[in-house]
């Protein structure tokens, strides 16, 4: 059985520092894994990926170090018993609204009787195709549950998710709550800044961990001090535009500099 070194770090309150992939691609996923993230969220909410691609990303990133975390297009156990069995182990479950999803989430992830999660472990990458011993008794276990709140409502409930047992963590999506609360684009605004603080109190003393992503250097240094255990400080995309434009600035007059940093969260 393979250990969840991410799930074990997060329990001991070891912060985990990550980044989010985009490009939906296994080439550039084991080049990111290669820079020694201790943690890569594998996007198939805004990115488009599927399960296949997400296979391929999974095998790439597998013989380093950075720990795969997937993020599925929306709270659906059937494409999360899919997404399980190619192997994921930890899943960041977005838009989370209430208690109530979030067992749902939770008991996805989880065999019978502890959830509803589908027993195919014979066509299982997860389970080695059956050559992890006891695989159904002791892959419960090994499950990490990220929820995530994203909206006004998600943090008036936050104390009832954070009761659900099987949550691992709480990841606020600073982008979503922002244009919420009616600052689209400013995730940095006072009154939202002040949310996410209360929200990442909350959840250290619930016993569980928060996360966040955020590529504004010092705010995310800002989320580690205030408690934030998992913190995604940039997006594949966003380098790749960012160092390409700069690149080409430094030769073309015609050519705009590289903007100033924005407020937004990527």
């Amino acid at each position: 059985m393979i250990t969840n070194h991410f799930k074990q770090a997060l329990q001991e309150k070891r912060p985990q520092i990550g980044l989010w992939l985009g490009l939906c691609s296994s080439y550039s996923a084991e080049l990111l894994a290669g820079a020694g993230f201790d943690w890569l969220l594998i996007d198939g909410e805004h990115a488009p990926n599927n399960v296949q691609t997400v296979l391929g990303q999974l095998q790439a990133v597998a013989p380093y170090p950075s720990h795969p975390v997937v993020r599925p297009a929306w709270n659906d156990p059937v494409l999360i018993k899919q997404l399980l069995d190619v192997g994921a182990q930890t899943l960041l479950i977005p838009m989370i609204q209430n208690a109530e999803q979030a067992l749902e989430a939770v008991r996805a992830t989880r065999y019978p009787p502890n959830g509803i999660r589908g027993v195919g472990s014979a066509l299982a990458r997860a389970s080695r195709w059956n050559r992890v011993p006891n695989y159904l008794h002791l892959a419960d276990s090994q499950m990490c549950v990220l929820v995530q709140i994203e909206t006004r409502e998600a943090v008036k409930n936050l104390d009832a998710i954070l009761e659900v047992e099987g949550v691992d963590g709480v990841f606020i999506g600073p982008a979503d709550l922002s244009a919420d609360m009616g600052f689209a684009g400013n995730p940095q605004h006072p009154e939202v800044q002040r949310t996410i603080d209360d929200a990442i109190a909350r959840i250290s003393a619930a016993g569980k961990a928060p996360g966040i992503l955020m590529a504004q250097q010092e705010l995310a240094q800002h989320y580690l001090a205030s408690g934030a255990l998992f913190v995604a400080v940039g997006v594949d995309t966003t380098l790749l535009v960012r160092a390409a434009d700069s690149l080409l600035s430094s030769f073309k007059q015609d050519k705009a500099a590289e903007p100033p940093p924005s407020q937004s969260v990527y």
